[in-house]
């Protein structure tokens, strides 16, 4: 499909994609964009990319130029990467929020050549190391304002995310990033404010963490995200986050209240009432 694709960031999400249009043959050469001399040596070493390039270079040899950096930075090299393309490029990005990169991209006279995407799939690891084979396979791609896009370019950006497995969902920037506190942002949150809870307890009992079993693990498995990355994904998403924490908050303190008054009732009213989750959940695998 592709003579040359350029990611720009070579991290979990890029080089997780460019394993993937290589393990099927979409593309003859992958080309890596990195702020860190050791992420590209890396990412090259893994086979992830083919050659290191500098952004401008990287960008014009490209048939398709993939951006997933932090989101505090997409939208600079976002406007810079539009500003070089010419009209048969695409780019397209991975970012976690969409609103502010989308608003600030709306007048440029290249958006058209833009897509703007959100594959919905991470770990809690980062770096080139981190990036697996096949990690797109079932899972949802949000593209967004996509009325915004050129048809050629949105129709390419929808048969790659197809042809590796994902399925699409499409939806406003706006209500993207509304969905995306509720689905992916808070529970980084309360990952990693469990984390801390557990952490400023263990000064007094250091039997915790060998206590600690697969439901801890599992619950504060996110904490181990890349700060550098969600700091910029909270603040982007500020408003929305804060909708969603409040109201988090206020069901801890039902919980709280059940226990201060022994409600045992009340208590299991929660829960059941939580384990709702689990049916919504399976109907959508």
């Amino acid at each position: 499909m592709f003579k040359t694709v350029t990611i720009v960031g070579v991290g979990l999400i890029s080089g997780s994609f460019a394993l993937a249009l290589k393990q099927r043959g979409l593309v003859e050469k992958v080309i890596g964009v990195s702020r860190t001399e050791r992420s590209a040596q890396k990412a090259l070493e893994l086979g992830l990319i083919d050659e290191i390039m500098s952004l401008e270079e990287g960008v014009k040899r490209a048939d398709l130029i993939y951006v997933a950096i932090p989101v505090n930075a997409s939208i600079s090299v976002l406007q810079q990467i539009l500003d070089l393309i010419q009209p048969h490029q695409i780019v397209t990005d991975a970012g976690s929020t969409k609103e502010q990169i989308c608003a600030s991209l709306e007048y440029h006279p290249n958006r058209a050549r833009f897509v703007a995407a959100h594959p919905m799939w991470g770990t809690e690891y980062s770096g080139p190391e981190a990036a697996v084979k096949h990690a797109f396979t079932g899972k949802a791609c949000v593209i967004c304002d996509k009325e915004q896009s050129a048809q050629d370019a949105l129709k390419t950006i929808e048969e790659v995310y197809t042809y590796i497995g994902m399925h699409l969902i499409y939806m406003s920037s706006v209500a993207h990033d509304i969905h995306a506190a509720y689905v992916s942002h808070i529970s980084h949150i309360t990952s990693f404010a469990l984390a801390n809870t557990v952490l400023e307890k263990e000064k007094e009992e250091d039997a915790i963490f060998e206590l600690a079993a697969g439901g801890f693990e599992s619950t504060v498995r996110l904490a181990k995200s890349n700060p550098d990355m969600w700091l910029p994904i909270f603040m982007q998403n500020r408003e929305n986050v804060l909708d969603v924490l409040n109201e988090h908050i206020s069901q801890l303190r039902k919980f709280k209240a059940a226990l201060e008054k022994e409600n045992h009732e009340y208590l299991q009213e929660l829960m059941q009432q939580a384990n709702r989750i689990g049916k919504i959940l399976k109907s959508q695998n």
